[in-house]
């Protein structure tokens, strides 16, 4: 090895540790300014030796009579878990038509796919506010999981045919020899073997799903109000808490941290698994 392979690998190497840094010390610092107090987390310039205090975990979890969040993280929980759990259920027969058992024209199939995503979220908010008004659906919990199932098909689909064109077509002749039909096919077959494929798949749809904020702000109030939508509660008229707004956030982020670092093997074999033909 020369020296300036050497030296070319330490500095990527050295590069990598760097932007890693960089996108961990906002997280960091929200971190920090979660255990001051509104008083030092408004200092300017901030005071890193504060003392530390568990007040705005107590004002967000409601300790001081304010509304608790625990309605609102259900909601999330159940909205993103069930679009999740959906997109799966359409994302795999269509991916499986589209790069196994080929229907016609499928390139156009996909390229629709990909331009529903082309239109901006806000262009169809007044469509779908109008619908869920005349229909009474309005502040309904299941209208964001039929939102977001709709949202996150297009990339599932994208996704899961990339991993889906990497399952050897003999083992699912072996498979429909041996008398096995389409839903042991997918269910037994080719689902076992594109598992990171598909873990990487809904912890990407989770995410989308728990971070959507504009059709869950427009279209729920109480009874459906999401955990993104309850933590712009903290921004009010008399000022922004920052204190509580980082607990907040700190908080609300933690459901999705711990998915990535539960399904973080899973996650990286996923991403790479159609990388290479």
């Amino acid at each position: 090895m020369t020296f300036s392979t050497f030296l070319r690998g330490k500095g990527l190497g050295l590069l990598a540790w760097l932007a890693g840094i960089v996108f961990f010390l906002p997280i960091a610092w929200m971190a920090l300014t979660s255990f001051h107090s509104e008083a030092d987390a408004a200092k300017n310039p901030p005071a890193f030796a504060a003392s530390l205090t568990l007040d705005g975990y107590r004002d967000f979890f409601g300790a001081d009579g304010g509304a608790s969040p625990w309605p609102a993280l259900i909601n999330s929980t159940v909205a993103s878990l069930a679009a999740t759990l959906f997109v799966l259920l359409l994302a795999l027969p269509a991916a499986y038509a589209l790069s196994i058992r080929r229907v016609r024209k499928w390139t156009d199939v996909l390229f629709f796919f990909l331009s529903t995503k082309m239109l901006p979220v806000v262009a169809g908010l007044l469509p779908i506010y109008l619908f869920a008004k005349n229909t009474d659906f309005l502040d309904n919990i299941w209208l964001l999981v039929i939102l977001y199932t709709s949202m996150n098909l297009p990339i599932a689909v994208w996704m899961m045919q990339s991993f889906l064109a990497e399952v050897p077509v003999a083992v699912i002749e072996a498979a429909q020899i041996d008398g096995a039909r389409l839903p042991t096919v997918l269910t037994r077959v080719v689902a076992p073997i594109t598992l990171p494929g598909i873990a990487a798949t809904a912890l990407i749809c989770f995410i989308f799903s728990w971070n959507e904020l504009l059709f869950a702000r427009v279209l729920t109030g109480v009874v459906a109000q999401t955990a993104p939508v309850f933590l712009t509660g903290f921004i009010t008229s008399q000022g922004l808490f920052l204190a509580k707004v980082c607990a907040a956030s700190l908080v609300i982020s933690l459901p999705v941290l711990a998915a990535g670092f539960a399904a973080q093997d899973k996650l990286v074999q996923g991403l790479s698994l159609g990388a290479v033909k």
